[in-house]
């Protein structure tokens, strides 16, 4: 495992002269951030402004650095920054395995056994050619979080993840991203307006 952090240092976004929001923080490998607020305070422009896709309509100042490399004026493909979002956004052309291999480096060797790793590691063995819409919420929430780990990002940001899931499944999800980010070693920021999002993430809380 490769332990990394993320450090927002005097990170301030704005929409045409009114300031959104003044953030400076650590994540420290392996917690969450939780960025709470209403619709408009500028949690998904925070959230675009880390992974490199702020809309133009914004300004923003301040320095984002993943471990020791300034992402500032890197295109979003380069940043190593993972997403997800409220909709896991699984390929529906491409059946379960194929979803895992889009992830997987280029270069790795052997991709099939890191398929059918990453497939019994979220218990979902025999799952491979399965189409993504015959799968349950949960399912394919396991498999979205999946395919991100495979992309071998140094940082996660989550997007109101949990949102759609009924409140039994939302409980069973949830414990399971924060459980595999703390094993991968991963910083996350996560937006949300639910507090017990913010409780079960068990880090620090900024409420804008």
């Amino acid at each position: 495992m490769n332990a990394h952090q993320l450090h927002l240092k005097s990170v301030r976004i704005a929409l045409q002269e009114r300031q959104l929001l003044e953030i400076d923080a650590v994540i420290e490998a392996g917690e969450v951030l939780t960025v709470m607020g209403p619709s408009g305070a500028g949690k998904s422009s925070l959230l675009a402004y880390v992974a490199g896709f702020l809309a133009p309509a914004f300004t923003a100042s301040g320095d984002i650095l993943l471990d020791t490399e300034l992402l500032n004026g890197l295109a979003a493909e380069h940043r190593r920054v993972g997403l997800l979002f409220q909709d896991p956004m699984l390929f529906p052309h491409l059946s379960v395995a194929g979803n895992l291999r889009f992830a997987i480096p280029a270069d790795a060797q052997d991709k099939e056994a890191i398929v059918s790793q990453a497939l019994a590691s979220i218990g979902l063995q025999g799952f491979a050619k399965r189409d993504p819409d015959t799968l349950s919420g949960g399912q394919k929430s396991r498999v979205a979080l999946q395919r991100l780990l495979l992309s071998q990002p140094k940082a996660v940001l989550l997007d109101e993840p949990f949102s759609r899931l009924d409140a039994h499944l939302r409980r069973e999800v949830r414990e399971f991203v924060f459980k595999r980010l703390r094993e991968a070693g991963l910083p996350a920021i996560m937006v949300t307006h639910d507090r017990e999002d913010a409780e079960a993430a068990n880090g620090v809380v900024i409420a804008l």
